[in-house]
């Protein structure tokens, strides 16, 4: 494929996950000669395993200790991984770039009072009259100024604050599908010239009681010990694992990219999102249009978001046994945990770093995934939503 200046190119690569800390560890780490080490958490939130965070010097990339005091974790981890994104890029100490640079970031709620939240769920057992006890509650328990700080567009503003990273701003919410729209998002507007470099990405930190709930509450969280991604337990929850991880991109146009002799990881070729109902194949049907244009065979690598719950993995698996028949398939849940709006951000982190570096990656799970007899050169990337949301990326290395 001819290159253009219009080609959406990532120059930029942050990154957390229980694995390690930025882009260099993550490149040790899929280079290696087997499957990375298994970093999971099973007591703490028992019955429910999940992959924690790593240790983290937040003075490496919020220097200030009253900024890292008016944030929440979720936001600290998000506001270090752009930073890690800006200096991966070579933008974090040029003021003028970072001022004209946008910003798009998907984003969950902020965390919650748990205890606020304990109270109503035990008062509620003693009264009938709920909506009165939760009008209550809410103006006598809950803080308001807890509230403000939680508002879902104020990791955006603290990336702000902290890098200077002063362009348009735009949050998405809604779980996968958000960090799938705000990368497409980011795609097209550099593609169309209406953005010459773009920082995006996403947070989540699993180790809270409430995201824990979010799952559960559809019975979608695995329990006890963990199990491999492709044949989790179907006797032990509904089989996601979670995990704490972050991911953000620095996208440019190729020309901008090369006017100031950036280094390019990969160049983005095409991506697509989607919603809908998935009976009667409809999911497939989705998954197979997003993919149009895909090369399968040895040379691509599929990284699949699949987040371990049953039935959509399942079905996913089988659809990329098919289309991508003979493309060796890293599905990288198994090693970082699902994370939510930060899962296709993550994605296109591992398969930018794979591509840049031209590596091997070793299977994650060898029962189910076959190796890698060549360095790849193209990688496709896969999402989907634990209840609704696809997205594909289809990325090619640098000639």
């Amino acid at each position: 494929m001819a290159k253009a200046n219009n080609d959406v190119v990532i120059t930029g690569v942050g990154i957390v996950t229980c694995q390690g800390v930025g882009a260099a560890a993550h490149v040790e780490i899929l280079g290696g000669a087997g499957a990375p080490a298994l970093k999971i958490e099973t007591e703490r939130f028992a019955p429910y395993p999940v992959h924690p965070m790593p240790e983290i010097d937040w003075n490496q990339q919020i220097p200030k200790r009253g900024d890292q005091r008016q944030m929440e974790n979720w936001q600290r981890l998000g506001v270090f991984t752009a930073g890690l994104a800006l200096d991966d890029a070579g933008f974090k100490d040029d003021a003028d770039a970072c001022g004209t640079m946008d910003m798009i970031v998907a984003a969950g709620g902020g965390e919650r009072d748990i205890a606020v939240d304990s109270l109503i769920v035990d008062e509620g057992l003693k009264r009938n009259d709920r909506e009165r006890l939760l009008n209550e509650k809410l103006t006598t328990e809950l803080r308001p100024t807890l509230f403000l700080a939680q508002l879902s567009n104020l990791l955006a503003g603290n990336i702000s604050i902290v890098h200077k990273v002063t362009g348009s701003s735009r949050t998405f919410m809604g779980e996968e599908a958000a960090g799938i729209s705000a990368i497409e998002t980011a795609f097209h507007r550099i593609r169309s010239g209406q953005s010459t470099h773009t920082l995006v990405g996403s947070a989540l930190v699993a180790e809270r009681q409430d995201v824990i709930l979010l799952y559960e509450a559809i019975g979608a969280h695995a329990t006890g010990g963990w199990t491999p991604l492709w044949s989790r337990d179907e006797k032990a929850g509904g089989g996601i694992v979670t995990g704490t991880a972050a991911a953000f991109l620095v996208l440019e146009s190729r020309a901008h990219a090369e006017a100031r002799g950036a280094r390019i990881y990969a160049t983005i070729d095409a991506i697509g999102g989607d919603r809908g109902p998935r009976d009667e194949g409809r999911l497939e049907a989705r998954l197979e249009r997003l993919a149009e244009g895909a090369a399968a065979g040895a040379g691509t690598v599929v990284f699949s978001g699949a987040s371990g719950q049953h039935g959509p993995t399942a079905r996913e698996k089988a659809w990329l046994d098919t289309r991508f028949a003979g493309s060796p398939v890293r599905g990288f849940s198994a090693v970082t945990g699902q994370a939510l709006e930060a899962q296709f951000p993550l994605g296109l982190a591992i398969a930018a770093l794979t591509l840049g570096a031209g590596v091997k990656v070793a299977p994650f799970d060898a029962a189910a995934e076959a190796a890698m007899t060549a360095a790849a050169k193209s990688a496709v990337v896969t999402t989907v939503g634990h209840g609704r949301g696809e997205g594909v990326a289809i990325l090619s290395a640098e000639k």
